[in-house]
């Protein structure tokens, strides 16, 4: 770490003040913290050298007196950074014109300030919460890396306020519940939670646990020790034991089996568990974050979920939006898959052509983010733009003729229609149909006031918003 590194801060927020002087005196290097951009000229101009100057634009307020000329002219713009909100783009004019594209993204935390003063020299600093300023319109993406796991990509008013929340959540140790559809990028974000929370060093561990036989999940989950089972020649620690001081993904919970949500409630209640085969309690400090696709409303009502385990892994619910709700990222997530992929499939980056961005922004995408990602992969491989445009409008046409023929009545003879889907199919898409179309007219009905459309059709708040994301319905 470089010694002495000297930090001027500009900042109205004094608990934003206070934490960074902290910090950074910590380390064992200097910060001033000044509330206005007229301090800092004065602080520039007694003498002293600053290796970064940092400034908090705070949401809402004109921040032109920030980027004073009097200021911006004295100081080296790679040095400068800018502390902002995410979703909030009025500094972003000022930046441009005094060529600053360093940003850092409120909360700040400590971990944040020890990156930023162990960079040297300051220019070459490549923080993992810098946001990427490729363009400086308010339509631009925001989107982070996340350690060789995929990337973050925000561009949509749901996905900027999800971000949000998920900053929100990021410093405390409650339990998160993750819901969206299959594809979506739950785990995505949980990554993301786990990087901003202040176990960001410790490790972040995922168990799908739809993918491990129930009979081995409890093995996996809390080890065992020798001899506990035929075949268990030595001990081995579970995952919780690995993750302790960590982050522990329950990927696919809502599939969990009834025996072992039991078991996993008593260790989420006391911290404490035993191996397999052991007769001693081992005690883990876990940041608990889960994650289904299933409705979890209707799973307890069905008794397929224990409902106090469900408020024990819910002190927090992020709904993530399926990609049809969401379709303004379909370019940007595309331009990265493109990039991304192409070293992989061994040719070189293309630009879609505009009639196959618009079928690809048309299609519903049901599989989301996995679908995508596959869609693209073929079209790198096999370099056809032409036969990937008339697969996707394929595809549309054959899902627009489906919601027809399921929309359809039942024959006198008592045939469906739709029959070659065969009972079960049909049954699905009427009663899909029928629940979309109830929940459309309870809300129309209210207008549009979600929780008395809940108490009229007799839901819960939470499954009544669940069910507007899942039938992608808008007022």
């Amino acid at each position: 770490m470089c010694q002495g590194v000297r930090l001027l801060v500009v900042s109205d927020d004094y608990r934003v003040r206070e934490l960074i002087e902290n910090s950074v005196e910590a380390e064992g290097h200097h910060a001033r913290c000044v509330p206005s951009s007229a301090e800092a000229f004065h602080a520039i101009g007694d003498g002293t050298e600053w290796d970064y100057l940092l400034l908090d634009v705070s949401k809402g307020r004109d921040c032109s007196g920030l980027f004073a000329p009097s200021l911006m002219d004295r100081v080296d713009s790679t040095k400068i950074y800018v502390l902002a909100e995410v979703g909030e783009y009025s500094w972003k004019t000022h930046a441009k014109r005094w060529n600053i594209t360093n940003v850092m993204l409120k909360p700040i935390l400590r971990q944040d300030l020890v990156k930023l003063i162990s960079a040297c020299p300051p220019f070459k600093l490549a923080a993992d919460r810098e946001t990427t300023v490729r363009h400086t319109d308010s339509s631009s993406p925001h989107m982070e890396e996340l350690d060789g796991y995929g990337f973050f990509l925000a561009a949509s008013p749901a996905m900027i306020q999800m971000h949000k929340n998920i900053i929100r959540l990021a410093s405390v140790d409650y339990p998160v519940l993750i819901l969206g559809e299959s594809g979506v990028g739950k785990e995505i974000v949980a990554r993301l939670l786990h990087k901003y929370h202040s176990r960001s060093e410790k490790k972040f561990i995922n168990v799908n646990t739809a993918a491990i036989p129930s009979e081995l999940l409890e093995s996996e989950l809390f080890g065992y020790e020798a001899g506990a089972f035929t075949g268990a020649i030595k001990s081995k620690p579970g995952k919780f034991e690995l993750a302790d001081q960590g982050t522990l993904l329950l990927d696919e919970i809502g599939e969990m089996s009834l025996q072992m949500q039991a078991k996993l409630l008593h260790v989420l209640q006391d911290g404490t568990f035993s191996r397999l085969g052991s007769r001693s309690s081992t005690r883990v400090d876990v940041r608990i974050l889960a994650a289904t696709n299933v409705d979890m409303e209707v799973a307890i009502t069905e008794k397929r979920f224990r409902e106090d385990l469900y408020y024990r892994i819910n002190a927090f619910t992020i709904v993530v939006p399926s990609l049809r709700e969401r379709r303004e990222e379909i370019p940007f997530l595309i331009e990265q898959m493109v990039n991304r992929g192409s070293a992989s499939a061994g040719c070189e980056p293309f630009v879609f052509s505009r009639r196959l961005m618009e079928a690809a922004q048309e299609y519903q995408w049901p599989g989301n983010l996995r679908e995508l990602r596959n869609f693209v992969t073929r079209l790198l491989v096999l370099q056809d733009q032409d036969a990937a445009y008339e697969d996707l409008r394929a595809k549309t046409r054959g899902r627009q003729a489906g919601d027809e023929v399921v929309q359809t009545n039942v024959h006198p003879s008592g045939m469906h229609e739709n029959s070659q889907l065969g009972m079960k199919g049909v049954v699905n898409d009427v009663k899909h149909q029928t629940e979309s179309r109830m929940i459309r007219e309870a809300l129309s009905a209210s207008g549009w006031n979600r929780r008395r459309a809940a108490m009229n059709l007799n839901i819960s708040y939470r499954a009544l918003l669940y069910k507007i994301q899942q039938h992608g319905l808008r007022a």
